[in-house]
């Protein structure tokens, strides 16, 4: 009789125990990492070709869940070959020295309904900021997606300085948008 009270406990405690958080990662082909500064107030869109997405996420249990970016800054691309080759150096993202940015989460929270906030730490240039990431969610059965958009300034980051400091003429704020289509990890 004490074996099967003890086996109904520890099948009762492991039926209410939390459940971990789902593990996700990213679909690359319907995936993408937008940013868009502004010169002379005309938008500059860009795209970076290369990041990666690994989140651990439950939507029923946001605080228990984990986001991982990481972005291969040299894939930044702006449409034109001058302007790639400009944003290359040291002024602006120096590829050579700073070839990856990383967005680490320190908290994931439920705002309402299926939008989330993530707050971390944002690592680009050898700088590190703490920024919030507003996005939302939507999730199926063979996958999941998530949007959002967020501003950086891009100074304290070390972008766009020397002749560039000036936001008269490149903007202080750059928008940041992605669109992430994920699927779960096996």
């Amino acid at each position: 009789m004490t074996r099967l009270a003890c086996l109904t406990l520890l099948l009762a405690s492991a039926a209410l125990a939390p459940a971990f958080a789902a593990d996700w990662k990213m679909d690359p082909a319907a995936s993408r990492l937008d940013f868009a500064a502004t010169f002379e107030g005309t938008p500059a869109p860009g795209v970076f070709k290369n990041f990666e997405v690994r989140l651990d996420f439950d939507p029923e249990r946001p605080a228990d869940g984990r986001l991982e970016v990481r972005i291969g800054v040299a894939s930044a691309d702006m449409a034109n070959a001058d302007i790639n080759k400009a944003i290359a150096g040291p002024e602006w993202f120096d590829f050579a020295r700073h070839p990856q940015a990383e967005f680490r989460t320190t908290e994931i929270r439920r705002v309402q309904g299926n939008s989330y906030l993530a707050r971390g730490t944002l690592s680009l240039k050898g700088v590190h900021q703490a920024v919030e990431v507003p996005f939302s969610w939507s999730g199926a059965a063979d996958g999941a997606s998530m949007q959002g958009e967020f501003i950086v300034k891009r100074l304290p980051f070390g972008i766009g300085t020397g002749e560039w400091a000036a936001t008269n003429v490149i903007g202080l704020d750059v928008t940041i948008k992605f669109r992430i289509r994920l699927r779960k990890a096996s």
